[in-house]
């Protein structure tokens, strides 16, 4: 097969939730598929690293993607022409948009609709864009992958979308992430937090990753417990992010509430395995990466009872009401002062996260872009 990836999310050292999603599936997919021929196509001259096979031809399509009118321009007519021009079998578009335009059978992979739920996270000419075009692009796509049961059941309610046309291929976790001993682990928390145990959560930081609740939550956990703990805070600050910053600043505990930044490859995976546990309260997620990322590195969890969360967590993880900053403290303090439930989750972790892999998601994807090829042919 001749195979077309839309690819402008692999930029160096700028990796994050789809843009690792789009480097595990399309590396795999060439490693694993030296018979087919694949053009990834991105939006600036890549990086030498995400060219996975000498089966891979890259094509850099004008103009970067990064406003809506801009998406309008670089999948309507850039993509259109660029799949015309290279004659694919089958077009890959794994970031939750595709083309219109384009008369070449197309795999949409979304991960979530979180602008149906939260559209007033989003600013205004991307929201317009996602209410326009988002249908349409359901509607279009001659096959579907979500990352989590819940994300496909959406799909299906929102845009009438047929069961038999989605499949689910569940985010992996990146061998890096794994157990670390006591000795980097207290190296891990005097660089970050003072030589103190801490919670962790990783991810982009504004109102629907439900920051200040975890912060107010926080709060109360220290004051009941008077723990020497620390709250570390690991992503950017994206879009509206009022309530997270006015959350912080009127913090009891603000000195021992650290906002890390963006994070490294390299330091992410240490101060995931490093941490007491993962809190991920997140109001709606497709998947929920640092999850995983957690157990496979044997941190207990405390997640959303909402969305994919409880999917993805299974039994490893005290499930919440993301609302309530009273059940996050007493989720906190659960976990802090029960040291049984503590190495109980561990255990779960170990268990549940056998559920996941790139190589399986890998292989669902493939077999949707053969689907098209068997519709085609009939």
């Amino acid at each position: 097969m001749k195979i077309a990836i839309n690819t402008r999310f692999l930029l160096k050292n700028k990796l994050e939730g789809m843009g690792w999603f789009t480097y595990e599936i399309a590396r795999r997919l060439v490693e694993g598929h030296p018979e087919d021929d694949f053009f990834f196509f991105f939006d600036r001259p890549p990086d030498k690293e995400f060219i996975f096979g000498s089966n891979v031809k890259p094509i850099v399509l004008f103009p970067p993607t990064r406003h809506p009118l801009l998406f309008i321009w670089w999948f309507e007519w850039s993509v259109a022409k660029a799949l015309k021009r290279v004659q694919a079998d089958v077009f890959l578009s794994p970031d939750n948009f595709l083309s219109l335009r384009t008369c070449v059978k197309t795999v949409l992979v979304t991960h979530d609709i979180a602008h149906i739920h939260f559209p007033e996270h989003i600013p205004f000419a991307a929201r317009k864009y996602y209410q326009y075009f988002v249908p349409k692009f359901h509607k279009k796509a001659d096959r579907i992958v979500t990352v989590s049961n819940f994300t496909k059941k959406e799909i299906m309610e929102q845009y009438a979308v047929p069961n038999e046309k989605i499949e689910v291929a569940c985010n992996g976790c990146r061998p890096v992430f794994q157990p670390l001993d006591e000795r980097k682990k207290e190296e891990v928390r005097q660089k970050y937090a003072d030589g103190m145990p801490y919670f962790f959560y990783v991810g982009a930081v504004h109102p629907r990753k439900n920051m200040h609740r975890l912060i107010a939550a926080f709060d109360r956990f220290r004051e009941r417990t008077d723990a020497s703990m620390k709250l570390l805070i690991g992503g950017r600050f994206a879009w509206q992010t009022g309530e997270v910053r006015t959350a912080f600043e009127t913090a009891k505990y603000q000195k021992d509430i650290r906002c890390l930044g963006y994070l490294t490859d390299e330091e992410l995976p240490e101060l995931t395995a490093s941490a007491f546990a993962c809190t991920y309260v997140s109001l709606l997620e497709g998947f929920g990466v640092p999850l995983l990322e957690a157990m496979n590195c044997e941190v207990p969890l405390i997640t959303s009872n909402v969305s994919s969360m409880p999917e993805v967590a299974g039994k490893a993880g005290l499930l919440v009401d993301p609302y309530s900053v009273e059940e996050i403290a007493k989720a906190m303090q659960r976990i802090y002062e029960n040291g049984a439930l503590y190495e109980q989750l561990i255990a779960l972790g170990r268990e549940q996260r056998h559920r996941f892999s790139w190589d399986r998601a890998a292989a669902v994807v493939y077999g949707s872009l053969l689907k098209t090829q068997s519709v085609a042919i009939l």
